[in-house]
C-alpha cells in the first residue's frame, strides 16, 4: 500500500472565507442577510407580551453570527422573508430589531468604558510604582519587591487589554454598531440583491442621520 501523508495534506488545505463572504452577502459594498421566516414568533420571542416584545434569541445569534463574518466598512441590511407578518406586526418587527440590537450596543459601550477607566487606572499605577522603584534603589529588599510585583501586574494587565480583551471589545462595539444601524426590509421571496450606486448613498446618508441622532440624544442625556 502507498504510503500517503494525508496529515500534511490536510495542514496545508486553505479555506477561502473572503470569497464565499464576497459571493454570498456582499453586494456593492452592502451586506445583505437573507432571514427566511414562517411565522412572528420566529423573529420576535414567543414568550414576549405586547408591548414589551424582545428579539426570539435564535434570530439574534443567526443575525450576529452571519454579520460577524462581513468586513467591517459594510453596512447591513436584514431581508426578512415570507409573507406571513401583517402590517403592524412589520412594524413592531423593525422596532424591536433595532432597540435589541442598540441595548447590545449600549451594554458594550458601557463594558468598554469600564475598562477604558480601568486602563488609565492601571498606567497611572503603573507610572508611580515605576517611579517609587527607581526612588527606592538601594533600599531594602522587601518593599522593593513588593513595588517589582505590583508594576508587572500592572504592566501585564494593560498589555492584555491592548491586545487582547481591548482588542475583542473593539470587535464586539463595531459588529453591534452594525447591527444597531442595519437597515431591515420585508419581501415575500427571495431574489438576488442589487444595490445601485444611489441605493448605497441613500443607505449611507440614512446610516449617518442616526448616528448623528443618537449622539444628540446622548448629549441630551435622552
Amino acid at each position: 500500500m502507498v504510503s500517503r501523508k494525508i496529515i500534511r495534506l490536510f495542514k496545508r488545505r486553505r479555506g477561502n472565507l473572503d470569497r464565499r463572504v464576497k459571493r454570498d452577502y456582499i453586494r456593492n459594498g452592502i451586506a445583505t442577510i437573507p432571514c427566511r421566516i414562517t411565522d412572528y414568533s420566529d423573529i420576535i420571542s414567543a414568550y414576549s407580551v405586547k408591548g414589551y416584545e424582545t428579539l426570539n434569541p435564535d434570530f439574534a445569534d443567526y443575525c450576529k453570527t452571519t454579520a460577524e463574518l462581513t468586513p467591517p466598512e459594510c453596512p447591513l441590511v436584514l431581508e426578512i422573508i415570507g409573507d406571513c407578518l401583517s402590517d403592524e406586526e412589520k412594524n413592531t418587527v423593525e422596532d424591536i430589531i433595532t432597540d435589541d440590537f442598540a441595548y447590545d450596543l449600549g451594554v458594550v459601550e458601557k463594558e468598554e468604558k469600564k475598562h477604558i477607566r480601568v486602563f488609565y487606572g492601571m498606567l497611572f499605577g503603573m507610572m508611580v510604582s515605576g517611579a517609587a522603584l527607581w526612588l527606592m534603589n538601594g533600599m531594602a529588599e522587601i518593599p522593593r519587591e513588593l513595588f517589582f510585583i505590583l508594576f508587572w501586574f500592572m504592566g501585564e494587565t494593560l498589555c492584555d487589554y491592548i491586545f487582547l480583551t481591548g482588542h475583542d471589545l473593539r470587535r464586539e462595539r463595531r459588529l453591534a454598531g452594525q447591527l444597531a444601524s442595519a437597515k431591515i426590509v420585508f419581501s415575500e421571496t427571495f431574489s438576488e440583491p442589487e444595490y445601485t450606486d444611489d441605493d448605497v448613498e441613500k443607505l449611507f446618508t440614512e446610516i449617518e442621520k442616526d448616528v448623528k441622532k443618537t449622539i444628540r440624544e446622548e448629549k441630551k442625556g435622552v
